[in-house]
């Protein structure tokens, strides 16, 4: 299972050309592909991105829904937005138009790790972003859950 740490802030060249995170290249170059998954976020101005592995478990889950449901029809959007893009020699992708623009990316880009998943976002809008998030997390005195009993940590 992948798992995307930290924040990096990659160049972005004047052909839409950023570096993957080295640190996250090995685990994002299982099942088959070499490169990454991404779409635009539905919550925020940023890309969310993801290993073959992740982007399949939704797809299953996808599934489950009820056929042409409007929540089905709704998150189809994942996978009709999804672009998947392959690592060039150097360990970069290509960003497409599309992607760039809805995040608002032009020449730097910011890698976030989410876990399992992470975000690509335009370096002033993830600044902000991040200091709303701490904010909210200080003044709610937000934690993550205890470990349920019986379940144990991931190795």
């Amino acid at each position: 299972m992948a798992l995307f740490l930290s924040t990096y802030d990659n160049k972005v060249d004047r052909k839409g050309r950023v570096s993957v995170p080295a640190a996250w290249r090995p685990a994002l170059a299982q099942n088959g592909f070499a490169g990454v998954f991404m779409f635009p976020s539905f919550k925020y101005p940023a890309l969310e991105g993801s290993d073959h592995g992740w982007i399949a478990e939704m797809s299953a889950r996808h599934e489950e829904l009820e056929p042409f449901s409007e929540e089905a029809e709704s998150l189809a959007l994942i996978f009709a937005d999804s672009h998947q893009l392959a690592f060039d020699p150097e360990g970069r992708i290509s960003l497409p138009e599309p992607l760039m623009a809805h995040a608002g990316i032009a020449d730097r880009a910011i890698f976030v790790g989410n876990g399992r998943t992470f975000q690509v976002w335009e370096p002033t809008r993830w600044a902000a972003h991040a200091a709303q998030m701490r904010e909210r997390a200080r003044t709610r005195g937000l934690t993550l859950p205890g470990r349920r009993p019986g379940v144990e940590a991931p190795r």
